[in-house]
Parts: structure tokens; C-alpha cells; sequence
């Protein structure tokens, strides 16, 4: 966990752990983020990869040892927001060290190529890629292709 010392920063996003990669999702509110937080846990869990929440909707975060380390706050851990029926338990991590950051954009501000995309959270540089707002299909190749998973290897 971070240094006690350090105020931990918190930031509305979405943190899951695929393997041993962290994956923070951020977006305006209604953009997805838990929908596809969702999908790639089913997705890779389905798999055979572990794959679990870190938190949804608030997140803490802190450099440790020049990496981002996040964990949800203790009233929410565990719970993820379900539209419509509000939130409900799920098996999580109580925290992780976040190796990639999604950013959910419409899609008019998506590139068809990305270039090393990275971001500053927290006091720490992230790796970043962009996709499209509320759509998981896409997402999904996307995520298996940045993080080396197969079919990408």
C-alpha cells in the first residue's frame, strides 16, 4: 500500500487487476467505465486469467516507489455500481499497481492509430490508451493487444 505519509489522491474511475496488471478507466460519468470494467473481467476470467475489481466510481491513488498504487475507499470496496439497481458485491483486490490507463472518448476524438499515448497521475507516469465511450466490443481487442494476452503474444 502507499506511504502513510503521502496523501492518497482520489479520482472517479474504475480499477481492475487482469494477471498481474492493474488497469485504471476513466471517463466522464455514463461513459462505460464499469460496463467495460465488467466485460474484461468476464472476458479474461472466462479465460482462465484472474481477473478482479479494484473499485469502482472513487478510487485512492499514490505514488509508491515511483509507481501508481490505487485501492477504493473502505465504505465501497468490494461494490460496483449496476445501472438501475444500484451497487452490488463483487469478489475484488483490495488494491494494486495500475500499468495501463484507459481514457473513454467519444469517438470523434479517437485516432484510428494511437501513438505512445501516457499520462501523469498522482506523480507518476502511466502508459494510456484511448477508446470509444460504451463500447466494450472494441475495448476488448484493444485491452488483449496492449497488454500482450493472446492472440496478441
Amino acid at each position: 500500500m502507499p506511504d502513510p505519509a503521502v496523501k492518497p489522491e482520489n479520482i472517479h474511475a474504475t480499477a481492475i487487476l487482469i494477471g498481474e496488471r492493474g488497469i485504471l478507466i476513466t471517463g466522464p460519468s455514463g461513459s462505460g467505465k464499469t460496463t467495460l470494467a465488467l466485460a474484461l473481467i468476464d472476458h479474461f476470467g472466462r479465460r482462465g486469467l484472474f481477473a478482479r475489481l479494484i473499485g469502482d466510481d472513487q478510487l485512492f491513488f499514490a505514488a509508491h516507489f515511483g509507481r501508481l498504487v490505487c485501492h477504493a475507499p473502505a465504505s465501497i470496496a468490494g461494490l460496483s455500481e449496476v445501472p438501475g439497481l444500484g451497487p452490488k458485491p463483487l469478489l475484488f483486490e483490495p488494491g494494486a499497481v495500475i500499468d495501463l490507463a484507459i481514457r473513454l472518448v467519444a469517438t470523434e476524438e479517437m485516432a484510428r492509430f494511437q501513438e505512445e499515448l501516457s499520462e501523469m497521475i498522482a506523480g507518476c507516469t502511466v502508459p494510456r490508451i484511448d477508446l470509444a465511450r460504451r463500447s466494450v466490443t472494441t475495448a476488448l481487442p484493444a485491452v488483449m493487444a496492449r497488454l500482450a494476452i493472446a492472440p496478441f503474444v
